[in-house]
Order: structure tokens, then C-alpha cells, then sequence
């Protein structure tokens, strides 16, 4: 079924984990026949990671970038039953319900510096997205970039919007930049970055920003630790990213400086 806008899909087969990063992703198989790369709501940092994979995803599929289809999974039950492996079994236990799935790119390999791809404006649009999102994880230690069929495709933003990590300071990431920009592993070739902001400018808006909060799952915005409602919670969401928009130039600058 479609919700609004993200499809979602039901989890029929557990292939196997992706042992490269710590919070265990698997393939696995979907009803519709399609295979993914599926992030466990029972994972890690739990919900906010894949609200952050959700909400960064979109937003690079705003942008015009490329990021493998995004999808909704459904788990039962019945997986963490029939797996020997206990910390897989725990993890399935705990992520009965609502996931999220890329689409598993049958053939891509992660990004070398070495073999750079990519024009200067989809670069610079990576470098700037990132900035928004203040994500810190898109190192050279750590890339997150594929390269399948000679293009780049953007994955796991799950260490993005790290302030919604404490509810109660929150606010006070609206005027910050993003400093950690220095270790992006694509800066050194962000020569665009005024044009890349410019065409962001242009193709995200304010209901834009809305549109793609609204499409996170409430059950993902429970948070005992905090009174915000999830409304108060989206809301803080789209404030944040707005404050980022805002900013454009200022990062632009700090990028460039940085560079």
C-alpha cells in the first residue's frame, strides 16, 4: 500500500545481516518481490535513526540527488522464532512493526575517493545536504556513497538531526552551522556550492519541509524521555530544517572556508 507517498511493504524472507556497520541491517525480501536493505526500528539509536534516514532520504530526493527507493517494512514476529544467532534474535524481537528499507542495488560498490564520480554540482549538493542535516557521518573513514552504474547514490543518514538525541536542548541547534563539514569526504571537490545552494533554494520550500516531516510514523516519535507530543516533535523538525534553509549562505561560506 502507499502512505502517503512512501510505500509500504511486508517483510516475507530474513536473507542475511550487513555486518559492516554496527546496528546489523539485513537483506531481506519484500511481498512485492524486490530485495532491501532493511534498518531495524530495534537497532542502535532506534526510531530516531531511521526518522533521520527518512527525513534525509526525502530530502535529497527533494534536492535531486539519488537515494534507493525508501519504503516502510513491515515485521512480524516470526523471524526472531527460527534464528539461531541470539543478538540477530534480540534485534528482530525488537523491531516487530514499523522499519524502513532501501532498495537493495544489486551490484554497486561503496565510493572511491580514488575513482572520483559525480559533477561539481551534485557534489557540492551532497556537501550542502549534509550540512542541513548535520550529518557526521560522511568520511573518508566512513563514505556512506555507492557507485552503481557510474553514479552516485546517497545511503544511511541515520546519524543526521542528531538534536532530536536530547528533546529538551533542541533549540539551541537552530543557530548553529555545521563545523564537521570539514571532514566530508567529497569537500574537496564541492566547487559549486553557491549554484548547488541556489537550485536548493529553488526546488525546497517551507511546504516541502512539511510534507516530508509529516510522513514520519507517530510510533516512531514516542519518546518517554520527553513531554513534546509528536506534533510538537514534527514541528521542531520542520523548524530546525527551515533554520537551515535560512542559513544557506552561511554554510555555504563554511564549506568554502573549510575547503
Amino acid at each position: 500500500m502507499i502512505t502517503e507517498g512512501v510505500r509500504t511493504v511486508e517483510v516475507i524472507r530474513y536473507v542475511k545481516p550487513l555486518r559492516e556497520g554496527g546496528s546489523l541491517p539485513a537483506i531481506v525480501h519484500a511481498d512485492d518481490d524486490f530485495p532491501y536493505v532493511l534498518k531495524f526500528r530495534g537497532a542502535g539509536q532506534g526510531s530516531k535513526a531511521l526518522t533521520a534516514e527518512l527525513v534525509g532520504g526525502l530530502l535529497a530526493q527533494k534536492m535531486g540527488l539519488k537515494v534507493p527507493e525508501l519504503v516502510f517494512m513491515e515485521l512480524d514476529d516470526r523471524f526472531s522464532k527460527t534464528e539461531p544467532d541470539e543478538e540477530i534474535q534480540d534485534l528482530l524481537r525488537f523491531s516487530v512493526g514499523l522499519n524502513l528499507g532501501l532498495h537493495f542495488l544489486s551490484g554497486a560498490h561503496m565510493y572511491d575517493p580514488q575513482v572520483p564520480i559525480g559533477d561539481e554540482t551534485t557534489v557540492s549538493k551532497i556537501v550542502l545536504l549534509d550540512s542541513i542535516l548535520s550529518n557526521i557521518d560522511r568520511t573518508a573513514k566512513n563514505a556512506n556513497l555507492l557507485n552503481w552504474k557510474g553514479q552516485l547514490w546517497l545511503i544511511d543518514h541515520g546519524a543526521g538531526l542528531y538534536f532530536h538525541h536530547n528533546w529538551d536542548t533542541w533549540s539551541r541547534h537552530l543557530e548553529r552551522t555545521f563545523p564537521e563539514v570539514k571532514h566530508h569526504i567529497l569537500l574537496d571537490r564541492a566547487t559549486g556550492l553557491t549554484e548547488a545552494a541556489e537550485q536548493i533554494s529553488q526546488d525546497v520550500s517551507a511546504q516541502d519541509l512539511v510534507g516530508i516531516v509529516s510522513k514520519i510514523p507517530d510510533q516512531w516519535l514516542v519518546d518517554e524521555s520527553t513531554t513534546l507530543t509528536a506534533q510538537d516533535m514534527r514541528s521542531a523538525y520542520v523548524s530546525f530544517l527551515q533554520s537551515r534553509l535560512d542559513n544557506l549562505d552561511g554554510l555555504v561560506k563554511e564549506a568554502e572556508d573549510a575547503r
